[in-house]
């Protein structure tokens, strides 16, 4: 008997059922595919909607404009159109088949067999397809029974799918890591490791997507160990060892006693020496954002040093401060809870009462400024009427000082 999809809030979104009657899903021209599918089995929540059609790309556009729904071209030229309804993006792709790869893309051609379609995915728990309106799981390769069992493998063979795309093997880990259990597939992991040097070929960015992705699942201790281990990472990645799986486990144990969210790019400060300059380095070779880059450089600046943690938060953030906290496994998490729901306030009063209260217009007004404010936070950010005395303490010697 083959599975069905169960019910869902997911399934009723506004603009769904339109969709699936311009797309003909009742005429078995689209199915729900991949990663929808797949949790909804596992009754996760679902955020990321994709359907597989028999239809042309173009006929796709034709009929979502005919609809009235908004269709986005953002990967005609691979078979993938983008359909807005209600703000929601679902992304719609022509059943694709491989015609040559070099293991970073591919050359596709349009098929109608929606079993030649799945051959080509990566592993069997994302080649499952489900009818829109019965419910009913396709499954040519045991994608169903290998969710049952918390078991990861690659459609057919391990090294041919891995020389389709060389990101199947920091993919392998992911999905190990999220969906699998701690038996691993021998054969895969060693099509894994014999083929790591090809991560070298692919680019920063997608290294690092998937490696953020990775940290930010519920329990990558696991999975990263395997990577270590096997020497995944040494071609792309050499700094990360033992030791840094190490400090990203007394992290995690930290976070869920903070009860603070995860954070994939503070799970990545721990995971890397602790060195500012070399996660600047690293956060460059991943061609992260300026703000990522920022944030780890931030973590693992010296650490916490005499500032009241407030005070500190006031300077480098609140983010940044508790990165800090957590990061260093000697600081009270007592501190954390100092930082929940704090905004870091304003300084509430400018150069212009300065001058108000005598102070000559010119350099010493920013000056004085400078100092009013290093008090206030010194002194815990006290009131509007205990700031005006500071102000006329700093007025009153910089004054004395020009006579």
């Amino acid at each position: 008997m083959s599975a069905l999809l169960p019910d869902a809030e997911w399934r009723h979104r506004p603009g769904l059922d339109a969709l699936l009657r311009a797309l003909d899903a009742a005429g078995g021209k689209a199915r729900f595919v991949g990663g929808a599918v797949r949790d909804g089995l596992l009754g996760l929540p679902v955020n990321d909607l994709d359907i597989a059609t028999t239809l042309d790309p173009h006929d796709v556009v034709d009929r979502l404009k005919a609809a009235g729904i908004k269709a986005v071209p953002t990967g005609i030229e691979h078979g993938t159109i983008t359909a807005v309804i209600a703000g929601w993006p679902v992304e719609i792709t022509t059943l694709r088949r491989d015609v040559s790869t070099d293991g970073r893309r591919a050359i596709i051609a349009y098929t109608d067999d929606w079993r030649e379609d799945a051959a080509r995915r990566d592993f069997t728990i994302n080649a499952l397809y489900a009818d829109p309106l019965s419910r009913e799981v396709t499954d040519f390769f045991g994608g169903v029974a290998d969710l049952e069992a918390r078991r990861l493998r690659f459609i057919g063979d391990a090294d041919a799918r891995i020389a389709e795309d060389h990101l199947r093997i920091l993919r392998y880990f992911r999905f190990l890591a999220r969906y699998g259990d701690d038996e691993l597939d021998n054969v895969a992991y060693a099509a894994c490791v014999a083929a790591a040097n090809s991560l070298m070929a692919l680019s920063r960015e997608r290294i690092a997507d998937e490696l953020l992705k990775l940290l930010g699942v519920a329990a990558p201790i696991h999975a990263l160990r395997l990577m270590v281990d096997g020497g995944i990472l040494i071609p792309v990645l050499p700094e990360v060892d033992g030791a840094g799986i190490d400090r990203l486990k007394r992290l995690m144990a930290r976070e869920a006693a903070a009860g603070v969210a995860p954070s994939a790019l503070r799970r990545l400060a721990a995971l890397l020496p602790p060195d500012a300059a070399r996660a600047d380095l690293v956060g460059a070779r991943l061609k992260l954002s300026n703000k990522a880059r920022k944030r780890l450089v931030t973590a693992l600046e010296d650490g916490l040093g005499n500032a009241p943690i407030r005070a500190l938060a006031w300077h480098i953030g609140v983010e940044g401060t508790i990165d800090r906290l957590l990061l260093d496994a000697e600081a009270p998490l007592s501190g954390v809870a100092m930082l929940e729901k704090w905004t870091p306030p304003k300084l509430p009063i400018s150069g212009g009462a300065l001058i108000a209260r005598g102070l000559v217009p010119g350099p010493d007004v920013a000056k004085a400024l400078n100092i009013v404010q290093e008090l206030w936070v010194a002194e815990s950010f006290p009131d509007a009427a205990r700031v005006g005395e500071i102000a006329d303490q700093t007025v009153s010697k910089f004054q004395r000082a020009r006579q």
